[in-house]
C-alpha cells in the first residue's frame, strides 16, 4: 500500500511539472495502439515531446489538486474519458500532430472490434476451393465457380464503419488476407495556452482566417451604420460619409474651403473642362504617334546599317 502511495505522488510530481514546463498539450486516443508503436512515437518526439500516461480517475484527481494553481486546466477535464494519454510539448503544434499520427500499422478484422472505416471486398478471383463457399453465401457476396476456384463477381461492403466485426466477416477477411485496419495513436484534443480545441482547427490556413474576420468586419460596420451606433471599423465610413456632406453644403452655398474649391470650379466653367479633356486625349496620341515614328525611323536605319551601302548585284 505504501509503495502505491508513493508512486501516486510521484506521478501527481511528474505530473504537475509537466503541466508547468509545457504550453500545449494533446490529449490522444491510444485503442489498439501497440507498445512498439509506443516506442517508435516516443522516438520520433524526443526532444520535442513527452508523452504521459495514466488511470483517467488519477489524473482528474491530480489536475483537481491543481486548479487552484492553474484554474485553466479545469478544461481539460471534460475530455479525460476512455483510453487516452497525454503529449506535452513546445513545439510548432501542426508538425507534432502529424508526428503522432503518422505512425500507423495495417491489422487484421477481428471479431468484436468496432471498425473505424468501410471494409470492401474486391470483385476477383480468390483461388479458394468450392468447398468454402459458404462463409461467402452467410454473407451474401456473390461468388461463382471458376476454373474450380472461387470468383467473386461483384465488389461488396461487409462491414460498414461504426459497427462491430462479426465473427463470419472476421474469417472471410482473414481468409482473404485482407487486413482492413491501420491503428495508431489519434489526436482527440488540443489544449493550448488556456484553450481547449478540436484538433481540425490546425488545419485551418491563414488566409480562411484572414477572409473570416474581414467579413466579421465588415459585418459590425453594416450594423453600426444601420444602428447609427460608432465602433472602431464604422468611423471611417463616418468620416467619410460626412464630408460628403460637408462638400455638398459647399457646393450648394456660396462656403468655399481647399478641398471643395476645384469642384466648384468645374461646375461653374465646364466648357473650359470639356475642351481640356480633347486636348489632353491630342496630346497622348500624338506622343504614341511621335513614339512610333521613331520607331520607324530607326528600323529603317538599321535596315541600311545591314547593308553596308551595297545593292544586293553590286
Amino acid at each position: 500500500m505504501g509503495g502505491t502511495r508513493e508512486k501516486k505522488a510521484e506521478y501527481f510530481v511528474k505530473l504537475r511539472a509537466l503541466l508547468e514546463e509545457y504550453k500545449s498539450i494533446f490529449i490522444v486516443g491510444v485503442d489498439n495502439v501497440s507498445s512498439q508503436q509506443m516506442h517508435e512515437i516516443r522516438k520520433s518526439l524526443r526532444g520535442e515531446g513527452v508523452i504521459l500516461m495514466g488511470k483517467n480517475t488519477m489524473v482528474r484527481r491530480a489536475i483537481r489538486g491543481f486548479l487552484s494553481d492553474f484554474p485553466e486546466f479545469e478544461r481539460i477535464l471534460p475530455h479525460v474519458r476512455g483510453n487516452v494519454g497525454f503529449v506535452f510539448t513546445n513545439s510548432e503544434l501542426k508538425e507534432i500532430r502529424d508526428k503522432i499520427t503518422s505512425n500507423k500499422v495495417a491489422a487484421p478484422a477481428r471479431a468484436g472490434a468496432v471498425a473505424p472505416k468501410d471494409v470492401w471486398i474486391p470483385a476477383g478471383n480468390t483461388g479458394m476451393e468450392p468447398g468454402k463457399t459458404s462463409f461467402f453465401q452467410a454473407l451474401g457476396v456473390p461468388t461463382k465457380i471458376a476454373r474450380g476456384t472461387i470468383e467473386i463477381t461483384s465488389d461488396v461492403q461487409v462491414v460498414a464503419a461504426g459497427t462491430r466485426v462479426g465473427a463470419s466477416e472476421a474469417t472471410l477477411l482473414n481468409m482473404l488476407n485482407i487486413s482492413p485496419f491501420t491503428y495508431g495513436m489519434a489526436v482527440l484534443q488540443v489544449y493550448d495556452q488556456g484553450q481547449a480545441f478540436a484538433p481540425e482547427v490546425l488545419d485551418v490556413e491563414e488566409e480562411f482566417l484572414l477572409k473570416s474576420f474581414s467579413s466579421a468586419v465588415a459585418t459590425i460596420t453594416a450594423i453600426s451604420l444601420a444602428l447609427n451606433y460608432p465602433t472602431l471599423p464604422s468611423v471611417i465610413h463616418y468620416l467619410i460619409n460626412n464630408y460628403k456632406n460637408v462638400l455638398a453644403i459647399s457646393i450648394a452655398t456660396d462656403y468655399t474651403f481647399p478641398g471643395s474649391e476645384a469642384i466648384k470650379d468645374r461646375i461653374a466653367n465646364p466648357d473650359a473642362y470639356a475642351a481640356a479633356a480633347p486636348v489632353a486625349a491630342e496630346v497622348a496620341a500624338g506622343g504614341e504617334a511621335a513614339a512610333e515614328e521613331e520607331a520607324a525611323v530607326e528600323e529603317e536605319e538599321n535596315e541600311s546599317d545591314d547593308d553596308m551601302g551595297f545593292g544586293l548585284f553590286d
